[in-house]
């Protein structure tokens, strides 16, 4: 694994750095979140900017990373650790893979258990309709989509505008937010739409 390469390409939605392991609950949302996408590796010994300051205490990171991975993750991850020296420094890397068993939540400073997403280099809460998209994702049940005049609605906006909210869809269809969920939930896991969350606003476009 050639860590400085790593490094150089920054971080992303599966790429994330740590200086050093200070709170529990931040590194079990950087985990969850990517468990509940894709899968990711932190590299632990290096700051934001990219410098490799290396792990004083493995053991202890170890230990911090496996209690929020068990303790702080429901359900609970299984991180897996490399110890990679880079300029004499160690670098401990800690992959988490994409999980079958979505959504995992994490177990914030409130004593509440969040869903959180990630959104290019940053762990975000997600909102009820990714939740909703994960949950019923992960049970592969197969969805049957009803093209009613809700449904041909949004299609042809979509057409016309290229991205449509929550709001502007509830305002569109005329219903509730949850029946309008309920709508987007189904389309985005038949493939007819996508989901797009960024760290101020999600919106969905034609897939």
């Amino acid at each position: 694994m050639n860590v400085k390469k790593l490094i150089f390409e920054g971080e992303g939605v599966t790429l994330d750095f740590k200086k050093t392991i200070t709170s529990c609950e931040k590194i079990a949302r950087t985990m969850v979140s990517f468990a509940n996408n894709k899968g990711g590796r932190l590299l632990i010994g290096v700051a934001d900017d990219g410098t490799i300051k290396g792990v004083k205490s493995e053991d202890e990171e170890r230990y911090m990373i496996t209690k929020a991975a068990h303790l702080f993750s429901r359900p609970a991850l299984e991180p897996l650790f490399e110890e990679i020296y880079v300029d004499d420094k160690l670098v401990l890397v800690v992959d988490t893979a994409e999980s079958t068993l979505k959504p995992h939540y994490a177990l914030a400073e409130d004593g509440k258990w969040w869903v959180y997403v990630r959104v290019k280099d940053k762990s975000v809460l997600a909102s009820k309709i990714v939740v909703d998209v994960l949950k019923r994702s992960a049970d592969n049940a197969g969805v049957l989509i009803e093209y009613s005049s809700k449904e041909k609605s949004l299609l042809e906006y979509l057409e016309k505008m290229n991205r449509i909210t929550v709001k502007e869809y509830c305002e569109l269809i005329k219903v509730g937010r949850r029946a309008a969920q309920r709508i987007l939930v189904n389309m985005v896991l038949s493939g007819v739409i996508k989901i797009h969350t960024t760290e101020k606003d999600e919106y969905y476009t034609a897939a």
